[in-house]
């Protein structure tokens, strides 16, 4: 029975050195482990097995928000309008320096809010992920989150699974145990029984039982804690945030310094009034709320993919996944069902003295239910009485699976007190172990052969006696008794699934360690194709050939990979990569790892081990490749909603920056700074919406095109620049307005020019984002109601300015309804161009073939199919297929498998375009 200890009770005693009997004694428990009551006890004592959660400052939290380059800016104009406004006799622009701080305090208020709701949305998320330890309490193995765990609990851990509190090893076989995230070791090491483990450490072989000696802070990993890498949640996306913000703040030094050279020097125009039109280009051109902007619409996005089943560990994996076109998926359990089943009347006996019923105890006897595994579960299943596995029988030793050996086996002693070895597992190790004739491995192989063409797979049963009557004793010779068929049906979902993925242009690559055969058999059920190889062929030298073909051409263009081990996950990643793919893969265990951290997005699937979660960026929490594809779609749908306003916030940098330098320089008219702060506010209070929006994703695989989005912004941006010069022209010069509309002229009246323009500019700037949203007609595609709202809140707000105000601090004057009227109207009728603009620049951009197919309204699959690309059999034979494994022609695969290999060609010359339109905009 446990008694109650405290942490001083263990001062005097090295847990992770003193015998194991004299560490149960100091931790007063025994191997029978602790009560449900003693281990609340000590969870009190030494608190929750997880480390200490560093508190950051709400007010330090806020205040950053304030602290980066577009922030910076804005404080630059703060200090212009107080410091340096304050010439030609009048007083610092106090209004301004309010408007500014005002904005600065609201852009972080909302960000604050809304990135703290997200975090608190992503915590609880996370929660949902936290390690589970296998812990005998009361006498009963369950299963329970690891952060119960207290010194003095007796835990099991095996293959797959991440250590989770330090503990000494009891009887048992060896494990083989990676420490690389606490010691940098890159090899595995052998821990035998009596040694310690440590927390955060992973189990690559083996099973055992331990006792637990310290939880969270006291552990190693906690005293460490400065060793463990920690996720970088910036990296790319950060680096696309900093070359947008560099480039408004480069456009906007650019125009200050033209302002400058021609105000000055010659125009000789008035200090102060220099400055307001040097801090109107500073306020009105920076994307101040940009940041919040992308990173809510990710943590939001990121919210609607966990309810979808798909939770991201790492924020930025929703763009890698936006643009992924090819997804390597295990066959098992994310194709198929993973519920397995024998049939018995196709069992095969291989042994003289067994029948049928025999192989099928045997190969039971070598299973663990416990495990939860499917093929253990699905024999098991089978007896008329599951007991039946271990009546009359006591287990000496079992050899838990592993990915390396591919078989299990147990060593046990019958009634009569003779003992005996079972071993079930891949044929092909078990055909090893036997060291069979070759006529009878011959023999084997046939079977095999014949169950693989009908799409089952094969388990191997082997028996020996072991006459030392020890564990370790290598026996008499292994007999291969039985071969066992497995069928595992694939989910009804998936054919349809693949069907969806190639839509999309992800191309899905089958991996399975299963036969080739197999391979072929479940790849022509669900219509993915049968071009398929066994990766053995395939991973050898890099400058191999297959028929004269090239190894990596074959990898790109191949359906899937057959007798697939762990390492080769990892190659054919690699290989992906290195042919300029956004490769996905899926992985389920402990070995998986170094695929899923290869990969550009790790997929654990549902039910994978501690370390396939702890390597990737998205843990499914349902089966099937149903809710991958459904995250494809959303982190597209998300992508969307981060592309369209970035092309918004460059296109307004452009329209601020060379609208108002225009109308300063050529009219001499100097526009309010504090009216551009209306604007701003305004305008970030709308396009905080967008997270929210409704957009339709991409239809192919989509990725941060940092020349497109220039290119399109600065030809928008330029269009409604000028767009604002004309109309300051038609008011201002000329009679337009008065006799079209029949309005009184303002002309002559400064104050009233003021309000009209500010009002053309609050019109336009907004409803550019609904053309940036869309990709056909703005008006056609319906945005989220949200923005929709925002919008027509913010401009009734601008237009009740513009016709009431009358403020003297900023020279403005109200111009009534009629004027408000004819600037709307002017806004409507200017704002149609914008559309045709993005057709345009679309056009330039993606090919004469595409767009001539969607201006006659032909189909997009249609429109891609007069663009010749390669399908992924271009350059094979049928000949050559045959010969080399494929088994199948270029007639064989599905048509949208070859649409989706022609959406990459496309890609890949839309990418060579935007450069090209890029540097004519420039030249």
């Amino acid at each position: 029975m446990a008694a109650s200890i405290s942490p001083e009770d263990l001062h005097n005693i090295d847990l992770s050195k003193a015998p194991v009997a004299e560490v149960f004694e100091a931790l007063k428990c025994d191997k029978k482990g602790l009560t449900g009551a003693e281990g609340e006890n000590r969870l009190r004592v030494f608190g929750p097995n997880k480390l200490e959660e560093k508190k950051e400052s709400k007010l330090l939290k806020f205040l950053g928000f304030m602290w980066n380059p577009l922030s910076w800016v804005m404080e630059i104009a703060a200090i212009m309008a107080i410091v340096l406004a304050n010439g030609g006799g009048r007083a610092p622009d106090w209004q301004d320096f309010v408007g500014i701080v005002s904005l600065l305090i609201i852009n972080s208020t909302i960000s604050y809010i809304e990135e703290t709701n997200a975090g608190d949305a992503a915590a609880a998320l996370m929660a949902g992920l936290a390690p589970k330890t296998k812990l005998l309490r009361d006498g009963r193995w369950e299963e329970q989150e690891a952060s119960i765990l207290v010194p003095g609990d007796i835990i099991s851990i095996k293959l797959g699974d991440i250590i989770p509190a330090d503990a000494r090893l009891l009887e048992g076989d060896p494990l083989k145990i990676d420490q690389s995230a606490l010691t940098g070791e890159s090899m595995p090491v052998n821990k035998h029984p009596g040694q310690e483990v440590f927390s955060g450490s992973t189990v690559k072989q083996g099973e055992i039982e331990a006792v637990v000696i310290a939880t969270g802070i006291h552990t190693f990993f906690g005293k460490a804690a400065h060793l463990v890498d920690s996720t970088n949640n910036v990296g790319h996306f950060q680096l696309v945030l900093t070359a947008i913000g560099n480039f408004c703040i480069v456009s906007i030094a650019a125009g200050m310094l033209v302002e400058i050279l021609v105000m000055y020097p010659i125009q000789h125009r008035a200090y102060r009034d220099g400055i307001d039109n040097l801090l109107v280009l500073l306020i009105g051109g920076i994307p101040i709320a940009m940041p919040t902007v992308l990173s809510v619409t990710m943590a939001i996005g990121s919210h609607r993919l966990s309810k979808q089943g798909a939770i991201t560990k790492r924020m930025t994996a929703i763009e890698e996944m936006a643009g992924m076109d090819i997804l390597c998926s295990d066959k098992t359990g994310t194709l198929t069902l993973n519920k397995l089943t024998v049939d018995k009347t196709l069992i095969e006996v291989c042994s003289k003295g067994v029948d049928k019923d025999m192989v099928l105890l045997y190969a039971a006897r070598a299973s663990r239910v416990e495990n939860q595994d499917a093929i253990d579960t699905c024999i098991v299943n089978m007896l008329a009485d599951p007991k039946e596995a271990r009546a009359g029988i006591k287990e000496v030793h079992f050899l838990p699976f592993n990915p390396v050996d591919k078989r299990t086996a147990i060593t046990y002693i019958d009634g009569d007190g003779d003992w005996h070895r079972v071993s079930k597992g891949a044929p092909e190790q078990i055909i090893e172990l036997c060291h069979m004739a070759a006529d009878a491995e011959k023999k084997i192989h046939t079977l095999i052969d014949s169950y693989a063409d009908r799409g089952l797979r094969s388990l191997g049963v082997s028996y020996q006696q072991v006459p030392d009557k020890n564990k370790d004793s290598s026996g008499d010779p292994w007999q291969f008794i039985g071969l066992l068929p497995l069928f595992d049906p694939p989910r009804h979902d998936s054919a349809e699934t693949i069907r969806r993925a190639l839509h999309l242009g992800v191309n899905v690559k089958m991996i399975t360690g299963d036969q080739l055969a197999i391979a072929k058999e479940t790849g022509r059920r669900l219509g993915m194709g049968t071009n398929m190889y066994p990766s053995t062929t395939l991973l050898g030298d890099k400058n191999s050939q297959v028929n004269g073909l090239a190894i990596d051409e074959l990898i790109e263009k191949a359906d899937g990979f057959a007798g697939v081990f762990p390492e080769h996950k990892y190659e054919i990643v690699k290989r992906l990569q290195e042919r300029n793919h956004i490769c996905g893969m899926t992985g389920d265990g402990v070995n998986d790892a170094p695929a899923l951290k290869k990969a550009d997005i790790g997929i654990a699937v549902d039910d994978a081990t501690d370390a396939a979660r702890s390597a990737s960026d998205i843990v499914l929490t349902e089966p099937g490749l149903s809710v991958i594809v459904s995250a494809v779609l959303t982190s597209r749908a998300i992508f969307q909603r981060m592309k369209n306003y970035t092309i918004y916030a460059v296109s307004i940098t452009i329209r601020i920056v060379l609208g108002f330098l225009l109308i300063a320089l050529i009219w001499r008219f100097d526009f309010a700074p504090f009216m551009v702060l209306i604007i701003a506010i305004l305008n970030d209070g709308t396009i905080m919406t967008i997270s929210k929006d409704r957009v339709k994703p991409s239809p192919t695989p989509d990725s941060w095109k940092l020349n497109e989005i220039f290119a399109t912004g600065v030809v928008l941006g330029t269009y409604m620049a000028l767009v604002t010069v004309l109309f300051f022209y038609l008011a201002h010069d000329t009679d337009f307005f008065s006799d079209v509309f029949g309005v009184m002229p303002i002309k002559y009246n400064e104050r009233e020019m003021m309000a009209a323009l500010y009002l053309q500019v609050s019109i336009i700037s907004q409803a550019l984002i609904f053309v940036t949203r869309s990709r056909s007609w703005s008006f056609v595609e319906r945005p989220g109601f949200l923005l929709l709202f925002a919008f027509f809140a913010a401009q009734m707000v601008a237009t009740a300015i513009a016709v009431y105000a009358e403020w003297d601090f900023c020279r403005m004057q109200g111009i009534g309804w009629r004027w408000a009227g004819a600037v709307w109207a002017f806004s409507v009728v200017t704002y149609v161009p914008l559309d045709v603009l993005k057709f345009i620049i679309r056009y330039s951009l993606s090919g004469n073939e595409k767009f001539v197919g969607v201006c006659l309204g032909v189909h997009e699959q249609e429109g891609l199919r007069q663009l010749r690309g390669s399908a992924r059999t271009h350059g094979l034979t049928a000949g050559d297929l045959a010969g080399s494994g494929g088994g199948s022609s270029k007639e064989d695969h599905s048509e949208l498998a070859e649409k989706a290999a022609k959406r990459a060609e496309v890609a890949k010359y839309m990418s060579r375009k935007f450069f090209i339109v890029f540097m004519c905009i420039y030249t």
